[in-house]
């Protein structure tokens, strides 16, 4: 029943966060619309930045888990190319409001913030999901690490820009740039 709680809590707060935003989410309405009992939430988590820590970490690990079978089962090209094809997904997706990562980046500034640091672990993530199937393709090492970075500014500007004017074919156009590169890289 606890775990039960403590996941009602999370998932609650995942939502209202991506939706809402970190700091106009408050823990009061956190409890509202999840049910739970103030000395539950505190019970799991000592404050609110630490329920958002663990709700951060609840998505990167399912996002990393889904982007790691997806590596074991499709050919490294096929890997970088369906990362795309995720994001287009993801994108259409009913109530789609932007990258949850980046918001919290964007509230949480410093640099040094556990949250912070927490949304950029997500980004080195993809970082180097992209740089282990371009060294699987014989992509040398400083070249992988740059074309990587090219890969991940084509998702992470599909990503934006759907935020900012909608969803639409932003993430097949970045799929189109991310061929050409390939291509450009002789993979």
């Amino acid at each position: 029943m606890a775990s039960t709680k403590r996941e009602q809590l999370l998932n609650t707060a995942l939502e209202l966060f991506y939706r809402e935003g970190y700091h106009s989410t408050g823990i009061d309405r956190i409890l509202a619309e999840s049910g739970v009992a103030k000395m539950t939430l505190y019970k799991h988590f000592k404050s609110k930045d630490e329920l958002i820590l663990a709700a951060l970490q609840t998505q990167h690990e399912e996002i990393s888990e889904r982007m790691r079978r997806a590596q074991q089962r499709l050919t490294p090209r096929e890997a970088i190319l369906g990362a795309f094809d995720g994001v287009h997904r993801w994108l259409h997706e009913q109530g789609f409001c932007g990258c949850l990562f980046l918001h919290a980046a964007a509230e949480f500034h410093d640099r040094s913030n556990p949250i912070h640091l927490q949304a950029a672990e997500q980004k080195r993530f993809v970082l180097t999901y992209f740089r282990t199937a371009l060294e699987s393709l014989g992509v040398g090492e400083a070249e992988a690490e740059a074309l990587a970075a090219q890969l991940q500014f084509l998702v992470e500007g599909a990503i934006s820009m759907a935020h900012i004017y909608g969803p639409g074919d932003q993430a097949l156009q970045a799929k189109a740039a991310a061929e050409r590169l390939l291509a450009a890289a002789g993979v």
